[in-house]
């Protein structure tokens, strides 16, 4: 995955936890060649569904893999913010 410092990863990120109240609709990011994306929905109850995908870069797009993970709004979201390992590793 090729990034431009950051494709703003981190405040995608940063901005799901500020929304613990939940949001409305589905937001996405990738990064500039979209071999990656997140999608994040608000679900009842607190939780935020993100459905991470990777897939082969544009214009070949022959295959692609996603998978669903569930998280607590709020504090479980802050934990995915770039000041954590993960994330600044995917980042940089």
């Amino acid at each position: 995955m090729e990034t431009w410092d950051g494709d703003g990863l981190d405040t995608f990120l940063a901005s799901l936890a500020e929304d613990f109240r939940g949001r409305e609709g589905v937001r996405t990011w990738h990064p500039l060649c979209y071999d990656l994306t997140i999608s994040a929905e608000h679900h009842p109850g607190g939780n935020v569904q993100l459905t991470w995908g990777i897939g082969d870069r544009a214009p070949s797009e022959e295959w692609q893999f996603e998978t669903n993970t569930v998280h607590a709004a709020g504090k479980d979201m802050r934990n995915l913010t770039p000041d954590h390992t993960f994330i600044a590793s995917v980042a940089e």
